[in-house]
């Protein structure tokens, strides 16, 4: 695992990693309270205190939502694209929102259940780190030095928690991991590792910042890296760093695999 703090020290850019063992909780930590803005892994957030709304029968995951003009927004997603007038459940917005990152269902979950809601569950979860402060691709809020932020160490501890049932309860965490494990959007965790490697996990990028948090199913020693990225030279360095380190971390968690061979 030497080889990570290596991997960091020769790229430019601010690089943070939080690694934990789930099967014998050791981990290893660099950087892991540095404050980033959180781009798409804030979404994480998002759809914990929309299951707390459901858990709590002030939503529905059936209730419909119209998809109206003025939801859209730009970035990553399809809803953008889409005619007004398409209805939606919460449950397929949500979906929209990790699976392709959509920040247009984003924002539409963001005003329904209200940054303050959504605040307070990054609160309860004990992410002391992390805030939603502005909506996607809200570039005035940009200048007013507003922006979304969050820690490795907070991401980590937010998918531990959900690895063991945590967020909200054990249906709702299985609710959740169900839309991690059918991620599309990958090229960073999952870059050099072999194919079929099970991840759920969450990615997230901004100019410059790349990051990517996730659960590693690697049986019977599944972990979780969270590996962020900002200052970066370009993008694609960024997804680098990460599938680097991610391969490090795997091989690591698999080395009686790789030293025979």
């Amino acid at each position: 695992m030497e080889n990570i703090k290596r991997l960091i020290d020769e790229n430019k850019g601010d690089i943070a990693v939080a690694f934990k063992n789930l099967k014998t909780n050791s981990s290893i930590m660099i950087n892991e309270d540095v404050i980033f803005p959180s781009a798409s892994t804030i979404k994480l957030v998002i759809i914990a205190a929309l299951m707390n709304e459901i858990n709590k029968g002030t939503m529905k995951l059936e209730q419909t939502i119209t998809l109206s003009d003025i939801h859209k927004c730009g970035g990553d997603g399809i809803l953008k694209e889409l005619k007004e007038g398409h209805k939606f459940t919460l449950y397929e917005i949500a979906k929209l929102m990790i699976i392709i990152s959509d920040n247009t269902a984003a924002n539409i979950l963001i005003k329904l259940l209200g940054m303050g809601n959504i605040n307070q569950m990054a609160e309860k979860l004990g992410m002391a780190n992390t805030k939603l402060n502005r909506k996607m691709m809200d570039s005035e809020a940009v200048k007013y030095g507003k922006e979304n932020v969050t820690t490795a160490k907070d991401l980590c501890h937010f998918l531990e928690l959900l690895y063991n049932g945590k967020v909200i309860n054990k249906e709702y965490s299985e609710i959740i991991l169900g839309v991690l494990l059918k991620q599309q959007l990958g090229g960073r965790l999952n870059l050099y590792l072999p194919e079929g490697v099970i991840i759920a996990h969450k990615t997230g990028d901004l100019d410059k910042l790349e990051h990517d948090a996730g659960i590693v199913y690697n049986y019977p020693n599944d972990y979780i890296l969270c590996v962020l990225t900002k200052n970066l030279l370009s993008n694609k360095d960024g997804k680098e760093i990460i599938g680097r380190v991610s391969l490090e971390v795997y091989k690591y968690m698999n080395k009686d695999k790789y030293e025979q061979a």
